[in-house]
């Protein structure tokens, strides 16, 4: 928020800062939610002492107004003549919870939001201490490693979903990833819907592409990155990550809310491979404004945990996200967690995108250290798949080098057929 010092863990603590909505005086609300996420019950109880209560309780640290409304954000059985909209920072003794995410989660996201004096609620920040963040596994391979399997040493890494998202058998779905690895492409992933059903079994699917990407390493020596969907239960996860490890393959694929923090962490702690964590569901936790979650802590929890990649959406997308939120939830993924640990991930762009978006996601973020996931924006190239890879690398070079898309495609057959279709 505008004006507000950045939250700090400086001391140790959790902090916390959410967007409230009221219709009770706010510092007691504020007070009901500390209490309600700590040491607090509605009424007093025998061993609640003033030093638990000092030792263990939720502090409230900041209660910031920024207005009043006359009707509730969120039903609420609460009735008032008006709402108070504020900013809460909250605090926490690390020793209430240790290093556990999803107890931690439990406490910063956990029963706060149903009370009845909050007529809305949006968790906008976490900062954690140093002592959280180095119990934590975090990206095993991040940006680094990510480059360096994929032997992309700089620029983005231009990729592409595998469609139609589910239909496709085995041996079909590797025809398409042949296609595109003959055109060139960094980076391929399973669609979020495609995982293990009877029409492309997952073991069956990863085979037939390994043989075809094994085959075109061994030609070219160049190996691209594919991210096969191994959402399942714990067990099946893990093996199906040794099936990928055994057949050569570079990188797995999760969602994340299917699998919550415990899976993620169960793949980290078990996984020789990058992961790739998909957002799908995202919508649910973040598309009400007074409800809900920023990206921005979300997205910590989630590196903590292990995640190597993380969907950012993208500029100019096919959903509701503006842009400015998109370039917000990069930003965010790519921002330190800590100076000593940073655990950086690599933001992944993706959603009806083009060579159109390269030129203001570079302006905006300053960097290609980022996978540029387009659809259509390669595989409907006129020229074909390989003038669709190379469509897009020509716009991402256009856009480093601060020239025109126009002005590039003078000399650039492909990004000037790409210009008629984009």
């Amino acid at each position: 928020m505008t004006g507000l010092p950045a939250l700090s863990a400086a001391d140790g603590r959790v902090h916390a800062r959410y967007w409230l909505e009221t219709g009770d005086n706010p510092e007691r609300t504020a007070a009901v939610i500390a209490g309600e996420q700590s040491s607090g019950t509605f009424t007093a109880v025998p061993g609640e002492t003033p030093a638990l209560k000092e030792r263990s309780g939720a502090r409230v640290e900041r209660v910031h107004v920024l207005g009043r409304v006359s009707t509730p954000s969120l039903p609420t059985r609460q009735r008032a003549a008006s709402y108070t909209q504020c900013v809460l920072d909250l605090s926490w003794p690390l020793a209430n919870f240790g290093v556990s995410l999803p107890n931690l989660m439990a406490t910063v996201a956990g029963n706060l939001f149903e009370l009845r004096q909050v007529s809305g609620l949006r968790l906008l920040d976490l900062a954690v201490p140093q002592a959280f963040v180095d119990g934590c596994p975090g990206p095993a391979f991040g940006i680094a490693g990510t480059r360096a399997l994929a032997g992309v040493a700089r620029g983005p890494l231009v990729g592409t979903i595998v469609k139609p998202s589910v239909g496709l058998s085995p041996a079909e779905t590797a025809e398409t990833v042949r296609a595109l690895v003959a055109g060139g492409i960094d980076f391929i992933k399973d669609d979020e819907l495609q995982a293990d059903g009877p029409h492309c079994p997952f073991d069956e699917r990863v085979r037939a592409v390994m043989a075809v990407v094994r085959e075109a390493a061994e030609r070219t020596g160049r190996k691209p990155m594919v991210a096969f969907n191994l959402t399942g239960e714990i067990d099946e996860m893990r093996r199906r990550h040794d099936l990928v490890l055994m057949q050569g393959g570079t990188c797995v694929m999760v969602s994340l809310n299917s699998v919550g923090l415990t899976g993620l962490l169960a793949l980290r702690r078990h996984s020789q491979l990058p992961i790739h964590a998909h957002r799908n569901g995202w919508g649910y936790l973040n598309r009400c404004p007074a409800l809900g979650w920023d990206f921005a802590p979300w997205q910590t929890l989630w590196r903590l945990a292990g995640a190597d990649h993380l969907h950012v959406n993208g500029l100019a997308n096919k959903f509701s996200e503006s842009d400015e939120s998109v370039i917000a939830a990069a930003r965010a993924v790519l921002a330190p967690l800590s100076a000593r640990n940073p655990m950086a991930a690599m933001p992944v762009f993706s959603s009806g995108q083009t060579g159109l978006q390269a030129a203001p996601t570079y302006a905006a973020l300053g960097t290609t250290d980022l996978i540029h996931a387009a659809g259509g924006g390669i595989l409907g190239h006129p020229g074909g798949i390989a003038a669709g890879v190379a469509a897009m690398r020509q716009a991402w070079q256009a856009a480093v080098a601060g020239v025109p898309l126009t002005t590039h495609a003078t000399a650039h057959a492909e990004l000037a057929q790409a210009l008629e279709v984009w």
